[in-house]
């Protein structure tokens, strides 16, 4: 495995997506999961933010303790599918902004192409992690991680839920500076670009449209 790939094997996490897969999940359960999956996962993709030492007074005496130091964190989804993980990873940093990045995948060409951003006007500050619960192809992800450098920000991380072998490779090649979580690499894609075994379409069923 790549030095920058992490696979997040925690029992929970691997609990919750076996249940993901599952195509009799109805959508509100799916939500469900993928927030809970997000969750998990954000409680390991921030385990370096930096520390400092304060003291507190507790009832009883004042504590030397510690909070996390300066480093700002924005979590940009990448829509629609991206929406998912939101709720889950504000849960744990409900301090952190929140960008958009829109992008679909031209049918035919299945080349990336970007309808919307909006970031925070402070996006180049903050540590970044963008969120999409597939990693696929990883059109989708290098141009998201590629737009963001473009605004000037230098600390990001990618963080889906499945991925490709094929969209790995993609992203590490083209963002080698790109810390990659995710919960399981599948065996790889069908001749519809869909990963497998996946489980299916994320955004279809995120929002009953499938």
């Amino acid at each position: 495995m790549m030095k920058n790939v992490s696979v997040l094997d925690h029992p929970l996490i691997q609990h919750k997506l076996s249940l993901l897969r599952d195509k009799n999940t109805g959508s509100k359960e799916f939500k469900e999961l993928v927030s809970e999956i997000a969750m998990l996962m954000c409680y390991e993709a921030t385990r370096d933010l930096p520390l400092k030492e304060v003291e507190i007074e507790t009832p009883l005496a004042v504590a030397k303790t510690k909070v996390i130091s300066g480093r700002k964190l924005a979590f940009v989804p990448i829509l629609r599918a991206g929406l998912g993980m939101v709720d889950g990873v504000m849960e744990l940093v409900p301090a952190a902004k929140i960008g958009h990045i829109g992008i679909f995948r031209h049918p035919e060409t299945h080349m990336p192409i970007e309808y919307y951003s909006k970031l925070p006007v402070d996006i180049e500050e903050r540590e970044v992690i963008v969120v999409d619960p597939m990693l696929a192809t990883g059109v989708s992800a290098v141009d998201a991680i590629t737009n963001l450098k473009a605004r000037g920000v230098k600390q990001i991380k990618f963080m889906c839920i499945i991925a490709a072998p094929q969209g790995v490779e993609a992203l590490t090649s083209a963002h080698p500076d790109v810390q990659v979580y995710c919960a399981s690499i599948d065996e790889g894609l069908n001749d519809n670009l869909y990963i497998i075994p996946g489980l299916g379409d994320a955004g279809d069923r995120l929002f009953g449209t499938k």
